[in-house]
């Protein structure tokens, strides 16, 4: 039975994939708004695949993947305005992610030592307020309050973020996957459930924090990258807002924290409500939104991967064939 489960979550996953791979070939990739819509979600499914290894399988609750998301922005923007790097450039992107892995690495070596549960996640949340005061006062290296502007001369089309962001995403995915399959994977539930008993059979608690930490640092700081290429103009006040701290948050557990899953449909599904609400009700969206979620907690605490296989394509249908009808008549 669990066998079947698996290669019927396998398959399903692999046909999603080939979807996703031959929409933005079939239709105008200026004209489709979904095409928009799936590179936002590429992006929060990556992002809250780290945040969930992180929290949902080490077991330490973050709120700083907006100080890794902002720095690996301004990372791609510094090296292309240095003319290091140029548009779209792999080396950036490598290099953004690296940057914010170093710096959870750096981080964390004193957070997670010091610090647990209540009190690692305010410290992290710190993280991103003081790089955005840092970068809000970098003076020309940053651009200030400002930002930095890029040539959006280079801007063509949106394929290629939108295959950026599929590869991305696909990246995280796998990359769980397979450390989850791992010993490190098993090294990091078991510091989850009991972080004593972890030390006390062997495994090196602080290493493996510090790698899960990095690891979901080094995603969000892709992310960065992309997004920064996207929109051409890097910010402190946009790039280290809280959004991309919450959002992560939110889609994790919204989908079902601690789950490979989950993530991919709360990313999905949240970013789908955000949508159809700004479409229908945008006067109260944001009360909407609120509401959704604070409904969600309260009746599937265990989020919606609880729900089984078919009750949860039954619900997440209906939000993409809705925005897509919508994006058709605009």
């Amino acid at each position: 039975m669990r066998n079947k489960i698996t290669r019927n979550s396998t398959v399903a996953f692999v046909l999603l994939t080939l979807t996703f791979v031959l929409y933005p070939l079939l239709v105008d990739t200026e004209e489709s708004y979904l095409v928009y819509f799936f590179f936002m979600c590429f992006i929060y499914v990556a992002m809250a695949q780290g945040w969930n290894l992180v929290a949902g399988y080490a077991g330490q609750a973050s709120f700083g993947q907006h100080a890794f998301f902002g720095l690996g922005a301004y990372v791609t923007a510094i090296t292309w305005k240095a003319g290091w790097t140029g548009f779209l450039d792999p080396v950036a992107m490598i290099l953004s992610g690296a940057g914010a892995a170093l710096l959870a690495m750096i981080v964390g070596v004193a957070l997670l030592a010091k610090l647990r549960g209540d009190y690692f996640a305010l410290g992290t949340l710190g993280l991103g307020e003081i790089l955005r005061v840092v970068f809000t006062q970098g003076g020309k290296l940053t651009g200030g309050p400002v930002g930095l502007l890029l040539p959006s001369s280079s801007y063509e089309s949106l394929g290629p973020y939108y295959f950026i962001a599929l590869a991305i995403a696909l990246s995280a995915f796998l990359f769980v996957w397979l450390l989850m399959r791992s010993r490190i994977g098993l090294a990091l539930v078991a510091i989850r459930e009991d972080e004593q008993a972890a030390a006390c059979n062997g495994i090196h608690v602080l290493k493996f924090k510090i790698l899960a930490f990095a690891t979901g640092a080094f995603f969000s700081g892709l992310c960065g990258s992309i997004y920064g290429y996207f929109l051409f103009h890097i910010h402190p006040l946009g790039f280290f807002s809280l959004n991309w701290a919450l959002l992560p948050v939110l889609m994790t557990v919204l989908g079902g924290i601690g789950t490979l899953y989950g993530p991919i449909l709360g990313a999905f599904v949240l970013t789908g409500v955000f949508e159809l609400a700004n479409i229908y009700i945008p006067e109260i969206h944001p009360i909407f939104s609120g509401l959704f979620v604070i409904l969600v907690m309260l009746y599937l605490p265990q989020g919606i991967m609880s729900l089984g296989g078919k009750d949860v394509a039954k619900r997440i249908l209906p939000f993409i064939s809705g925005i897509s009808k919508q994006s058709e008549r605009r």
